[in-house]
């Protein structure tokens, strides 16, 4: 993409309304260029069309014209959701127009260097944590991207002592040609989103493209403990700073003593495996009888440990790994690392995941709606230690979830409460790992009162010292339109009980 003042009389779509739409719909027409707007969906459920038609941008909704790409279209500008197969999208793409998403804009618009982070799970938390912990540091940290504000709208107000932290997806970094990020975090590789990206490889792809315009001034944060992690370490021009669980490192942030692997897992599953399991398939002792601390090795073999593991704000062994992260993103940004304890120690976690909501009758309730896929919910499971009654299901991508039949065999699950297009796919999942309470929810009226009746039925099988645990495996787009909506109607029934 060229600088976006070359835009100037030039035509310019944007595909997908929403805030990012906005966002960057108003910058390409503050500069001058030529920019049409274009929504599916129909002009009443667009309510950031009248904004932006006030402001003279030509606002196109109810459906995707014939003639909306043409020849003297200079930049197709994607919604990050919007598959490539998007009529409008083939079309640019036939015509050799450039396809990107806000994101590359925003990378050209912003005099602040940008800390990137990405991966399949933990994003949201480790962007939260590095936010809270650069404030800490007394530095400028503006937190966007996919954690729900704009990178054009955070872009346009940074200045250059500032430091964007952005959330950045899959969908969002596939639509990037030259962005470069001063540290770009990349913490795990799973399968997910594969019905977006039609296989692991074209995922893999756009995580990469994080590291792509990296030179050797810039830094790249990858989880050594992940075999694709390492694969892309390989072939990066940047400067590495690595982070593990498992490992103590000649350079990077790590666990020390390091927690042991179980025989023949991979790190995803060593993440997510109970500590006991662990310690048994080593001999080794875990975490109840060792005290592990984290520690960050500078290039010339300088320790300084940052506090010890059980002083972290929120629990579970990936979000140790998560907090590694966030340490080792921090100081490649220039924050001290003697300064970090403090907010590592204060940081509650984040709205729907692994979200304490409430407890009644001895049970405890947790929301962790934003476990889309089923390694985040192993990892939740995983931090509790009470006998669990499992909300799960949503929106089918054509996985069978037999990933999750070592989860359903651990006798972590007491019961399962099951909805959406998944559930009887998670059901049979259920029944050959010998889990007999299991309760699949029909649909209701609407979606909310079906969740509504998921709740209460979990409410049913749950004893005193019981937790019940929304973590769907899933996406929500079957039945909600974001996994928020999902988690806040769970917290709302979970207090109305």
């Amino acid at each position: 993409m060229e600088q976006p003042a070359s835009y100037r009389n030039r035509k310019v779509v944007v595909l997908g309304l929403a805030r990012s739409g906005v966002s960057v719909a108003k910058v390409f027409h503050s500069l001058g260029a030529d920019v049409i707007v274009n929504d599916q969906k129909a002009r009443e459920l667009c309510p950031e069309a009248d904004e932006l038609a006030a402001l003279g941008i030509s606002v196109l909704c109810g459906g995707h014209p014939a003639d909306l790409i043409d020849g003297e279209t200079a930049l197709l500008v994607k919604n990050p959701g919007i598959p490539y197969s998007a009529p409008p999208v083939r079309q640019a793409l036939e015509l050799g127009v450039e396809v990107v998403t806000e994101v590359e804009v925003a990378g050209m618009l912003s005099p602040a260097p940008i800390i990137g982070i990405t991966g399949s799970n933990g994003k949201t938390t480790t962007t939260t944590w590095i936010g809270k912990l650069l404030e800490a540091a007394g530095m400028k940290p503006i937190v966007a991207g996919n954690i729900g504000r704009p990178l054009c709208e955070a872009a346009l107000e940074a200045e250059a002592d500032n430091i964007l932290v952005a959330e950045l997806s899959s969908f969002q970094l596939k639509g990037t040609s030259k962005f470069r990020p001063r540290v770009g975090l990349l913490l795990n590789i799973a399968e997910t989103h594969l019905d977006y990206h039609g296989g692991m490889e074209d995922y893999v792809a756009s995580k990469a493209k994080l590291f792509a315009n990296q030179t050797e001034e810039d830094t790249a944060v990858l989880n050594a403990d992940d075999e694709e992690c390492r694969k892309l370490a390989a072939a990066l021009r940047a400067n590495q700073l690595p982070f593990s669980l498992y490992s103590r490192l000649d350079k990077g942030v790590f666990i020390e003593p390091p927690y042991p692997v179980p025989a023949a897992a991979s790190a995803a599953d060593a993440a997510s495996s109970g500590s006991g399991r662990a310690a048994a398939a080593n001999g080794q002792p875990d975490g109840a009888e060792l005290q592990r601390s984290i520690v960050y090795r500078d290039e010339n073999g300088a320790e300084t440990v940052i506090l010890p593991v059980n002083e972290l704000g929120i629990p579970g062994r990936h979000n140790a790994a998560n907090a590694l992260a966030a340490i080792a993103g921090c100081i490649a940004a220039g924050a001290e690392p003697h300064g970090l304890a403090a907010p590592l120690r204060e940081f509650r976690g984040v709205e729907h995941r692994l979200e304490f909501v409430r407890e009644m009758g001895g049970v405890s309730y947790y929301n962790d709606s934003k476990a889309t896929n089923p390694v985040a919910t192993t990892m939740s499971v995983g931090s509790l230690k009470a006998p669990i009654v499992l909300v799960a299901g949503g929106l089918d991508r054509g996985s069978d979830y037999m990933e999750l039949l070592p989860l359903f065999r651990s006798g972590k699950i007491k019961a399962l409460v099951l909805l959406g297009q998944t559930g009887a796919k998670l059901a049979h999942v259920a029944e050959l790992a010998g889990l007999s309470s299991v309760v699949i929810v029909e649909p209701e009226e609407d979606a909310e009162s079906t969740l509504r009746r998921a709740v209460r039925e979990a409410a049913s099988l749950a004893e005193e010292g019981d937790a019940v645990l929304l973590s769907p495996a899933c996406a929500s787009w079957d039945m909600f339109p974001s996994y928020e909506v999902r988690g806040r109607i769970f917290k709302e029934s979970a207090h109305t009980l």
